[in-house]
């Protein structure tokens, strides 16, 4: 098991732009990605929370994320188009701010383009969580977090004070 530290909110490193895998990385990618699937597992245990992560929250600046809900999925250099004018607003957390829970608009709907461990390109389309969470781990490629798409000053909250927030703002 190879768990990699979890860049933590304040860390420089998490404001960078990725740069794309090229096929000729992806032999290094699968150690990567086995780091990816510890660092969440151990984070998952932890917190009872983490269903993705993105490389450059193990400090690996290359566009590749990994989910796993029902079955593991490896998104390499993914690309989010076809956004809904519908926005979902939420309470997003992040494993790089684990005690922060932030209020967010994400599009309702969008289809996610990548190249799989294959390299064949592949594309879902993508609706609420699903869409939500993929919206948010694409974010960490381009080296933004969720708390600069907060809606409002409003928009924080500690994980342990979650429930007093009111029913209007849950």
């Amino acid at each position: 098991m190879t768990v990699q530290p979890i860049l933590q909110l304040g860390h420089p490193d998490l404001y960078k732009i990725c740069e794309p895998v090229t096929r000729d990385d992806l032999p290094a990618m699968q150690q990567v990605i086995a780091d990816l699937h510890d660092t969440m597992m151990d984070f998952r245990a932890k917190y009872n929370a983490g269903r993705a992560i993105a490389a450059p929250q193990i400090g690996v600046f290359k566009r590749l994320v990994y989910m796993h809900i029902d079955e593991p999925v490896v998104f390499i250099n993914p690309v989010l188009d076809q956004l809904s004018d519908t926005m979902i607003e939420l309470w997003d957390d992040c494993m790089s701010f684990p005690e922060l829970l932030v209020r967010v608009r994400r599009h309702k709907q969008c289809r996610i383009t990548f190249r799989d461990l294959a390299w064949q390109k592949r594309e879902m389309r993508l609706e609420d969580d699903l869409s939500e969470l993929l919206q948010h781990e694409c974010d960490h490629l381009d080296g933004v977090l969720a708390v600069s798409r907060a809606i409002d000053a409003q928009s924080f909250c500690l994980r342990s004070q979650r429930h007093l927030i009111t029913a209007e703002h849950a």
